[in-house]
């Protein structure tokens, strides 16, 4: 089965919760390469690619996050699969 890529960006109360770290748990659980990042408006942006079934399990977990956090929104973008990523990571 084809890779599946999309870019999300998580807006409402997801910095200082760790939501990158919960994120990339989930998303390595799931056997997902690509990265999330904080963006200085302070929502947070992320990269899922693998498995289409495990790309919408991570995005259906996008949706609330972990405890702390209260997620307004989550816009996703389609994307094409990048073969050059690695382990998913969180990055700066």
């Amino acid at each position: 089965m084809a890779e599946l890529a999309i870019e999300v960006r998580v807006t409402g109360q997801v910095q200082g919760v760790s939501f990158r770290y919960y994120t990339r748990e989930e998303a390595l659980s799931q056997g997902l390469r690509g990265w999330v990042r904080n963006l200085p408006d302070g929502s947070v942006a992320a990269w899922l690619q693998g498995d289409p079934d495990a790309v919408d399990q991570v995005r259906g977990w996008l949706l609330s996050g972990p405890p702390q956090a209260r997620v307004i929104e989550v816009r996703v973008e389609p994307r094409t699969p990048d073969p050059a990523l690695g382990e998913f990571e969180i990055r700066r």
